[in-house]
């Protein structure tokens, strides 16, 4: 019995075809992704908390907390900074800034 090992080029290519598959089978059953559910969460909590005195400093505390991360992750702490307050500006107005997913039948 021989061990062979597939090429590192075989393996991605597996690789690809089983991701489409998770893909392909997510989109017939109309699942979220964690990006979906993320966008959709951050559009939430800044929608709710624009308004009081109280909600802002809550919003600021959830940026605190996210340009922490962003930072251990190696990001610019200053452009995070801009682009949150960029999204929270762009999302005061409490209206969904989401495309239809066409896709989805809807």
């Amino acid at each position: 019995m021989t061990n062979t090992k597939k090429s590192k080029k075989q393996r991605l290519e597996e690789q690809a075809l089983r991701q489409k598959r998770v893909r392909d089978q997510a989109k017939q059953m109309r699942r979220p992704t964690r990006d979906d559910i993320a966008r959709v969460l951050l559009w939430e909590v800044i929608s709710t908390a624009h308004g009081s005195q109280i909600r802002d400093e809550l919003l600021a505390k959830v940026c605190n907390a996210v340009l922490r991360h962003l930072a251990e992750q190696g990001f610019d702490e200053q452009a995070a900074e801009t682009v949150f307050w960029e999204l929270a500006d762009k999302y005061r107005t409490g209206i969904p800034p989401f495309r239809i997913k066409r896709h989805l039948g809807v």
